[in-house]
C-alpha cells in the first residue's frame, strides 16, 4: 500500500460543505463583533430556555424510559448482531472503556464546584444549611445520573443494533433507516449528520472552553506570573491542540490507548487520595444516604422546570447539562455503540446505565462532599466566595486544605491536559467519519483540519462571552439532535416489534432436506471442506455471476409460473445478486446474495469482524434477507442447494406473513425498508454524492 490514498479525499460534500459553511460563518461572525456576538448568544440562551425548555426535560426522560423498558422485556435477549455473536471484550475491560468514554473534564471541573454553587444558592429553601447541603448533593446526582448515561445509551444503542445486527454503516443517519429506507443516503441523512457534526463540534467546543478555563486557573496557583485571562486560555487551546494534532495525523491508535489508560490512572488516584485524607467515613456515609436520595426523587426532578418560579436556574445547569449530553451524544455513542458488539441489549443498558453513574456518584461524593465537610465543620466558608468568583478554580482551593497541595494540583493539571487532548483527538476522528459518509480510513490532513477547526471554535466562543456562548451554541445545538433521538428510538421501537414477528416465524422453519444432506452421505465432508476455505474475490465473483445467478432465475421463471411477480437483478458494482418479489400491498420478499471480505484470521472463524490495515483478506458469498444479514456462506453450494435454501428462506417469509395479519400496514414496504439492509462494500457511496 502506497501513501497516495491517504491524501486522497473522502469528504461527502453534502455533508462537509453545510457543516463547514455554518462554523465558518460563526467564527467570523463572532470575530467581527465580539460583544454584539456575546449579547445575540445571550438572548438566544433566554429564548430557547423559555420556549423549548419543557421540551428538553420531556425527552430526557422518554430516552430513560425507553432504554430501561426495552431492556426489561424479551427485547433485552436480542444480541447487538448476529445471534452467534459473542462480545469482543471481557466485562472489566468493556467497563474500563466505558469509564473512559465519558465526561472526565466534567467531573473535574463541576466536581467540587457544583454542590459548593449549590449549597450556596440553592434553587429552592434557605442557603448554606443542612438542606442547602442535601439538596447539593441530590442536584448533582440528578445531573449527571441516570438521565445523562440514558442519552449516549440510546444512541449507542441503536447505532450498534443496526450497525452490527442489520448491517448498516456506524453513521448517526443509519438511525432513521427504518422510517425512510434508502433515502438515508440523500438530503435527509445528510442533514442528520450535519446536525450530529455541529452537536459534536460545539459539544467538544465546550468541552475545551470549560477544560482551559481551569487549566488556567490551575497554572495561575501553581505559578503567580501567569494571569487567568482569555488571552492565556486561548493560548493553551492553541498548544493542546497543536499536541492533539500530533496523535490525530500520525494516527496512533496505540497512543490514544495508553492516554486513556493514563487518564483513568490518575482520575483513580486522585479520588483515592481524596477518600483517604478526606471525611472517609462521612464520604460513605452520604454516598449511601445521597443516592438513596436520588432514587427516591427521581421522577419528581425529571419532570420539575420551576415553572412557578422563573429564574434563570434551569437553564444555567439542568438544561445546559442535558444539552451538553446531547450535543455530544453523536460522539461517545458511537464510540459505546464500537465496544458493545455481540452484547445483548439488556448488558448493554445496565452495563452503561450502571457502572458510570456509580463511579459519578462516588466521584461526587468524594469531592463535593469532602467541599461541604470543610465549609460546614472546619469553617472553610471562604470556599464559598472564590469558587462563585471563578468556577474553575474550586478543585484547586479544596486542595489547599488538603496534604501535598502542590503535586496534586499538578497532577490535577497533567490530567486535564490529557482528557483535553483525548477529547480533541477521538471528537475529530469521530467528525471527520461522519463528513466523510461513515469511512474508516480517512487522510490525515482532514482529522487535522477538523481538530483545527474545534480549536477555533473554543477560541471565538470564549472571545464572545465565555461561558455564557459556550452554554448557549451547545443547547442550541441540542435542539435538532434531540428531535432526531425521539425519531431515532421511535424507529427502533418498529425495527424490535418486526424482528419480533420473525423470530416467531423462524419456529416454523423446515429443516428437512436442505442441503440435500439427507440423501448425499458424502456431503458432510463437502460442507467441511467449505468451512475451512477461504476463497479469493476472483472465486466469489465468479460463482455470485454464475452459480447463484442460475438458481434464482430458475425460481423466478417458476414463480412466474404460479403467477408471482419475481425479477432476478445482478448489482456488477458491488457483486451482487437478488431474487425479489414484489406485490404493490404487500412486505416484498428479497433473497440477495452478496460478496463480502473480511481480514483472514488466526483461525476459521469468519464471523469475527477484524479489518485492521494491512491484513490478508479472504471473501465470501453471504445471504441476505430483507431483515438484514444472515451471516451464512453460500459458496461451494450447487444450483440445487442454492435453490434449496432459497425456498427454505421464501417459506419462512411465508409463514412471517400467515402469523402477522394486520400488524403490518399495507405501506409496510416503502416505509419499513429497515428489512433491506444498505450495501455493506466499504466504499458505497449516495449516487449523489
Amino acid at each position: 500500500m502506497t501513501d497516495k490514498p491517504l491524501w486522497k479525499t473522502t469528504i461527502l460534500v453534502p455533508v462537509f460543505a453545510p457543516a463547514v459553511i455554518v462554523a465558518l460563518l460563526l467564527v467570523i461572525g463572532t470575530i467581527s463583533n465580539p460583544d454584539q456576538a456575546g449579547k445575540a448568544f445571550s438572548a438566544t440562551l433566554a429564548f430557547i430556555t423559555e420556549t423549548f425548555g419543557w421540551f428538553y426535560m420531556l425527552a430526557v426522560a422518554i430516552f430513560l424510559v425507553f432504554i430501561v423498558g426495552i431492556a426489561c422485556t424479551s427485547w433485552g435477549n436480542i444480541k447487538l448482531g448476529p445471534d452467534h455473536a459473542e462480545p469482543q471484550y471481557s466485562f472489566p475491560a468493556w467497563f474500563a472503556m466505558l469509564f473512559s468514554a465519558g465526561y472526565g473534564i466534567a467531573l473535574l471541573f463541576f466536581g467540587v464546584a457544583e454542590p459548593v454553587l449549590h449549597y450556596a444558592s440553592p434553587p429552592a429553601g434557605a442557603a448554606e444549611t443542612v438542606d442547602a447541603a442535601k439538596q447539593a448533593m441530590q442536584i448533582a446526582f440528578f445531573h449527571w445520573g441516570f438521565h445523562i448515561w440514558a442519552i449516549y445509551g440510546l444512541v449507542g444503542l441503536v447505532l450498534a443494533y443496526f450497525s452490527f445486527r442489520h448491517g448498516l454503516p456506524l453513521s448517526i443517519r443509519s438511525a432513521l433507516y427504518p422510517l425512510i429506507g434508502e433515502r438515508i443516503y440523500g438530503p435527509i441523512g445528510h442533514a442528520v449528520d450535519v446536525f450530529a457534526i455541529l452537536g459534536t463540534l460545539f459539544g467538544i467546543a465546550t468541552t475545551l472552553g470549560l477544560s482551559v478555563a481551569q487549566i488556567n486557573a490551575g497554572l495561575n496557583y501553581l505559578w503567580d506570573s501567569i494571569p487567568v485571562s482569555v488571552t492565556v486560555q486561548i493560548i493553551a487551546i492553541a498548544a493542546i491542540t497543536a499536541l492533539a494534532l500530533i496523535s490525530v495525523v500520525a494516527g496512533l491508535d496505540k497512543g490514544v490507548k495508553r492516554l486513556s489508560i493514563l487518564n483513568m490512572v490518575l482520575a483513580v488516584s486522585l479520588m483515592l487520595f481524596v477518600f483517604v485524607v478526606g471525611p472517609s467515613i462521612m464520604i460513605l456515609e452520604t454516598f449511601l444516604q445521597n443516592t438513596g436520595s436520588y432514587l427516591n426523587h427521581i421522577v419528581e426532578r425529571t419532570f420539575n422546570l420551576q415553572a412557578y418560579t422563573r429564574s434563570d436556574w434551569i437553564g444555567n445547569w439542568t438544561l445546559f447539562i442535558f444539552g451538553w449530553t446531547i450535543a455530544w451524544a453523536p460522539f461517545v455513542g458511537l464510540f459505546i455503540a464500537k465496544i458493545s458488539r455481540g452484547r445483548t441489549i439488556r448488558q448493554f443498558v445496565f452495563g452503561v446505565m450502571l457502572v458510570p453513574t456509580m463511579f459519578t456518584f462516588l466521584w461526587f461524593s468524594i469531592f463535593g462532599d469532602t467541599a461541604l465537610h470543610l465549609i460546614m465543620n472546619e469553617g472553610y466558608t471562604a470556599l464559598i466566595s472564590e469558587v462563585q468568583n471563578d468556577t474553575a478554580i474550586a478543585l484547586f482551593k479544596l486542595y489547599e486544605r488538603l496534604p501535598l497541595t502542590s503535586i496534586v494540583s499538578f497532577i490535577t493539571v497533567v490530567l486535564i491536559i490529557t482528557f483535553f487532548v483525548t477529547s480533541s483527538d477521538s471528537g475529530s476522528l469521530v467528525v471527520d467519519s461522519l463528513a466523510s459518509g461513515g469511512a474508516l480510513q480517512t487522510p490525515a490532513w482532514q482529522r487535522a483540519f477538523w481538530a483545527i477547526l474545534e480549536g477555533v471554535l473554543a477560541s471565538v466562543l470564549l472571545l464572545a462571552g465565555g461561558l455564557s456562548a459556550l452554554q448557549t451554541m451547545t443547547i442550541a445545538s441540542a435542539l435538532p439532535f434531540a428531535i432526531i433521538m425521539l425519531i431515532a428510538a421511535t424507529g427502533m421501537w418498529r425495527a424490535l416489534t418486526i424482528e419480533g414477528h420473525r423470530d416467531a416465524s423462524l419456529q416454523y422453519a423446515m429443516q428437512s432436506g436442505r442441503h440435500s444432506s439427507g440423501r448425499d452421505p458424502g456431503h458432510w465432508k463437502k460442507r467441511l471442506a467449505g468451512m475451512l476455505h477461504f476463497a479469493s474475490r476472483e472465486q466469489i465473483e465468479s460463482f455470485i455471476s454464475g452459480t447463484a445467478m442460475k438458481a434464482m432465475q430458475q425460481v423466478s421463471r417458476g414463480l412466474q409460473e404460479q403467477g408471482w411477480p419475481a425479477s432476478v437483478s445482478f448489482d456488477q458494482e458491488h457483486c451482487r445478486v437478488y431474487l425479489e418479489v414484489s406485490r404493490d400491498d404487500e412486505l416484498d420478499f428479497i433473497y440477495d446474495i452478496r460478496l463480502r471480505d473480511y481480514a483472514r484470521p488466526s483461525f476459521a472463524f469468519p464471523e469475527q469482524d477484524r479489518s485492521p490495515a494491512g491484513d490478508a483478506h479472504y471473501y465470501r458469498a453471504e445471504v441476505f434477507l430483507r431483515r438484514g444479514g444472515q451471516s451464512y456462506d453460500v459458496h461451494g453450494y450447487d444450483e440445487q442447494e442454492l435453490i434449496g435454501d432459497l425456498l427454505d428462506q421464501f417459506e419462512k417469509y411465508l409463514h412471517f406473513r400467515h402469523i402477522s395479519p394486520g400488524t403490518l400496514p399495507w405501506n409496510m414496504a416503502e416505509h419499513d425498508e429497515m428489512l433491506q439492509p444498505a450495501e455493506l462494500q466499504p466504499d458505497h457511496k449516495d449516487p449523489g454524492s
